[in-house]
């Protein structure tokens, strides 16, 4: 896998404060993308041993509250056995953590590719849907347009159905 790069105070990409991993490669290309830079599969920089130590010692700081992970295309098959791996790290290390995925693909909770089932069991919250730009809705938390919703993984595997979760904008500053 190869990554765009690494935010160490993340405060977009979901709530609270947390450490955000762009990952490097997209195959669906959505027009008007503010990432275009994170397409090329070939771009960005090797991740290796060294960097997902750093990155995980990242995660273990007490002040950090979730991990986001976007891209590119985190569930692309060139990074997913990677993320998958990393999640479960996470999850081991710190298991209060919650982890955000973004994903340009619909996806929802009864996924039947097995890297995909693995995930389940370490992610919270998944973005899933593609950018459409002439949905774009700039008052939405934590996604672009209104086309793309927010599913609540635990929720959903306890209900055995898609849950999605819409935040709510903090208290004075609607």
């Amino acid at each position: 896998m190869r990554y765009s790069q690494i935010r160490e105070m993340d405060i977009s990409n979901g709530p609270g404060i947390g450490v955000a991993l762009f990952v490097q490669g997209c195959p669906i290309h959505c027009p008007g993308c503010f990432n275009k830079d994170t397409w090329d599969f070939e771009g960005g920089k090797e991740w290796t041993q060294e960097i997902e130590d750093k990155f995980l010692e990242l995660c273990k700081r007490p002040h950090i509250e979730r991990i986001s992970i976007l891209g590119g295309e985190p569930l692309a098959p060139e990074n997913i056995r990677t993320i998958v791996m990393l999640c479960n790290k996470i999850k081991i290390m710190r298991p209060e953590l919650k982890i955000w995925l973004y994903t340009g693909y619909v996806m929802n909770f009864n996924w039947s590719d097995l890297d995909y089932k693995e995930l389940n069991d370490c992610v919270d919250y998944i973005v899933t849907g593609p950018y459409v730009h002439a949905q774009r809705d700039m008052n939405l938390l934590y996604r672009g347009s209104a086309n793309q919703k927010i599913l609540d993984m635990k929720k959903s595997i306890t209900a055995k159905s898609d849950v999605y979760y819409t935040p709510e904008m903090p208290n004075g500053l609607e």
